[in-house]
């Protein structure tokens, strides 16, 4: 085999070794014994960020199928400061609910392996088998508090959902074969803006599935049923993980998918398009004033955050494009950095998965109130904060692309979702709290892991235009 062919999986790769070598020191560990486990997951993704950097601009291609072109290792960059701080964040929740360590962070890596794959695939079916490894994980991760019954019923909801949705794609890529001979995407493009297979009812259908497809994973509107139990059931740090990780290689194989195999119908899958991301910024944010549970309010905030990258999607002009992979790391980073603190409050006694059990937290902890303050005002988008300027931009994406009304509902559901982030905010400062809050003690890794997430947020806040720079950048390798 020649190895240069292997240059393009090299990131991957160094995910999958980590993952299989924190399955071995789970193998080896003696009942109770202490492993770090964690730090070899955090070496292996270290491996892998060196490996990006030396594959920048050199557009390396694997067997054809995966390319290391410069769009697919920014989404890599992000997937890899998403698993280092998922890792770092879950030290407290393993430790205090004695989960098998070996089994959580093999399962988040090969989960991670998969998104990696995904942001890099330039066939269907090898998308579609990414997306596939990146689930099962997740599905597991979802309820691995074995005896939470919350937490089993969440995962069972996540898999057959899941399943369903897995179904409608794999559906639209045989549709999308039938019609072209290829699942490649160069192929896929060639053949539809050469021939006139627009005018094909049976295109409209596949091009539908794949939507179905991609629109579960990013918890849009009305395929999102999942996202607030799941949510609520998984550990925090795995929720921040599928809240951000999930999001950002689905969303990056969408876009591959749609600007450029379907490019040349982009007035058909627009209209779609244009439809659930006003019907997903709505709902995600007028259900998410209503929410008691930190959890689920946050969920829904997902939801409605991925209704604005549908807006940057559908507006696909230059813009927009750059815009899609700025706001998926800046959402990453700052949804992230909300979860992790709420891991680290809970407690085996009191779980505070309620917005009252925050009352007070300025006078208790005010570190962690300082944090959970910047995370939640940049999740609204308030200034000067990454948040702030990622919306910015895609609002002004969908100005510059016509989609005038579609940017209103974008900037209203914007204004109407800050009352549910302020809501924790004056819980946190201007409320004393019923009773006393003991807190456990914050390990240094993970406090480094929030620190490190709060100055990002504020980095792409003040000075963006460079990240922003290398994301318009990246984005038009594909183009």
């Amino acid at each position: 085999m020649n190895m240069d062919a292997l240059h393009a999986l090299v990131p991957l790769l160094c995910v999958v070794a980590a993952a299989i070598a924190a399955m071995v020191a789970e193998a080896f560990r003696s009942p109770g014994e202490r492993m770090p486990i964690a730090p070899l997951g955090i070496i292996g993704l270290l491996g892998a960020a060196a490996s990006t950097f030396l594959l920048w601009n050199h557009k390396a291609e694997s067997f054809g199928l995966v390319i290391a072109d410069n769009y697919g290792l920014f989404v890599t960059w992000t997937l890899i400061i998403i698993g280092i701080l998922s890792i770092a964040l879950s030290i407290p929740t393993v430790e205090r609910e004695g989960l098998p360590a070996g089994e959580y962070y093999a399962l988040m890596l090969f989960s991670l392996s998969g998104m990696i794959l995904m942001a890099m695939a330039t066939d269907l079916l090898v998308i579609f088998l990414a997306l596939e490894v990146l689930s099962l994980s997740i599905y597991v991760l979802t309820g691995i508090r074995r005896d939470s019954p919350v937490a089993t019923e969440a995962a069972f909801k996540y898999f057959l959902l899941g399943a369903f949705a897995s179904a409608f794609f794999l559906y639209g890529i045989a549709l999308t074969y039938g019609l072209t001979g290829s699942t490649k995407l160069d192929r896929v493009a060639e053949v539809f803006s050469t021939t006139s297979l627009a005018s094909s009812p049976i295109h409209l259908v596949a091009m539908g599935l794949l939507i179905v497809g991609f629109a579960f994973k990013v918890s849009a509107v009305p395929f999102h049923m999942w996202t607030p139990d799941a949510y609520e059931g998984a550990p925090p740090p795995v929720t921040g993980f599928m809240s951000t990780g999930v999001k950002a290689a689905a969303f990056a194989a969408f876009a591959r998918v749609f600007l450029t195999s379907f490019e040349s119908m982009h007035d058909d899958w627009s209209q779609v398009i244009w439809v659930i991301a006003a019907a997903t910024m709505v709902i995600g944010t007028v259900v998410g004033v209503v929410q008691t549970s930190i959890k689920r309010m946050l969920a829904y905030s997902s939801i409605a955050h991925g209704g604005y990258l549908l807006l940057a999607l559908v507006s696909a002009n230059q813009t927009a494009k750059g815009a899609i992979l700025f706001y998926l790391l800046t959402y990453a980073v700052t949804n992230l950095g909300a979860f992790g603190i709420i891991g680290m409050l809970e407690t085996n006694e009191r779980p505070r998965d309620q917005i009252r059990d925050y009352a007070g937290l300025w006078t208790e902890h005010p570190q962690l109130a300082a944090l959970m303050a910047i995370f939640l005002l940049s999740l609204g988008g308030f200034p000067p904060f990454g948040g702030f300027i990622a919306k910015w931009y895609v609002f002004t994406a969908a100005m510059e692309a016509g989609y005038s009304w579609l940017a209103i509902i974008g900037v209203l559901t914007s204004v109407v979702s800050v009352f549910f982030y302020l809501r924790v905010i004056v819980m946190m400062f201007m409320t004393p709290a019923a009773g006393p809050m003991p807190l456990p003690a914050v390990p240094k890794l993970a406090g480094a892991a929030l620190l490190v997430s709060a100055l990002i947020v504020f980095y792409l806040g003040v000075l963006p235009t460079q990240v922003m720079n290398w994301a318009a950048a990246s984005i038009g390798t594909i183009f």
